[in-house]
């Protein structure tokens, strides 16, 4: 038997994350102490590997919380769909990609450019093949990566500070 600690340690997370998931219905303890204190099996210790192996693909706690408590062969739907999620991740990476040195080829104009303004920005970002989505995603990776510096390039852009916090709100969504 394992305590909430030893149990953690056994799979590299904080005790906090197993009571995390304890309170997500992804892990229940096996029993108490006679001092109260919750006690996990090794069938625990089994399933919090899962949980981390799913984890490690980048599954979100509710669809690993489905596929634990579906039968085996349910679970290829689950994957199938983060699959999916990560082709899209991954072209749109590339997009930026695509776009990063499409900006490079021109920086000698970009570096020209001694008023660059929110316009001109959408302007080259919709000319490099960008759309509104395209455009959205962009924002939430830099709010997300460098959100201080996502507010220094606004600023660079002379955006209204108003519409600047609008437009980071708007990234975190």
């Amino acid at each position: 038997m394992f305590t909430v600690t030893q149990l953690a340690r056994s799979c590299g997370l904080s005790r906090g994350a197993i009571l995390h998931y304890e309170s997500l219905g992804l892990l229940k303890p096996a029993g108490r102490s006679t001092s109260n204190y919750r006690r996990y099996s090794q069938k625990n210790q089994e399933r919090l590997r899962q949980i981390c192996l799913y984890r490690s693909a980048g599954l979100k706690l509710v669809d690993i919380l489905a596929l634990l408590e579906r039968p085996q062969g349910e679970a290829s739907s689950v994957l199938g769909r983060r699959l999916l999620e990560l082709d899209a991740e991954i072209e749109a990476l590339r997009g930026h990609q695509r776009v990063i040195l499409r900006l490079m080829q021109n920086t000698k104009s970009l570096r020209r450019m001694k008023a660059m303004t929110k316009e001109k920005w959408v302007e080259i970002m919709r000319a490099t093949g960008f759309s509104e989505d395209d455009m959205h995603r962009w924002h939430v990776q830099f709010e997300h990566g460098a959100p201080e510096d996502h507010q220094q390039f606004l600023e660079f852009l002379r955006i209204p500070l108003e519409e600047i916090g609008r437009i980071r709100e708007w990234s975190r969504k």
